[in-house]
């Protein structure tokens, strides 16, 4: 999946940067709505352990309104996927999705709102340690 990420390795634990993102999305106007818990969903579902992974559904309402106006197709895009996970070295690593990536590669029409979700979620995982 090379390419359609931006990637933060951190120093810090899962918990403490899992407790982090959500703030730090805030300041650059995304809102968090929704959690998948991976790791609890697949003990539930299909009985196997897996490390500790949650994916964020990150929402910037501004900036999803003016690309779903041009482009109601990108709603098949939403929300922008934030994800941190228990690397094998115990420390947390974040993903998020690159729309620049994405969905302006296949639509040039919203590729100055998918270069400004990806410059926000830049800075996100750049303030994180």
């Amino acid at each position: 999946m090379a390419g359609f990420t931006l990637r933060k390795e951190t120093r810090r634990s899962y918990e403490d940067v899992l407790a982090q993102v959500p703030e730090l999305l805030k300041a650059e106007g995304f809102g968090v709505l929704t959690q998948i818990d991976v790791k609890e969903t697949l003990k539930q579902k299909i009985g196997a352990d897996f490390r500790k992974y949650k994916i964020l559904g990150a929402c910037n309402p501004q900036l999803a309104h003016r690309v779903l106006s041009a482009d109601l197709e990108v709603g098949a895009m939403l929300p922008c996927n934030v994800v941190v996970y228990e690397g094998d070295d115990g420390k947390a690593v974040v993903l998020a999705i690159d729309p620049a990536q994405t969905v302006a590669a296949a639509n040039p029409a919203i590729r100055e709102v998918a270069e400004q979700v990806r410059d926000r979620l830049a800075r996100v995982l750049g303030r994180i340690e």
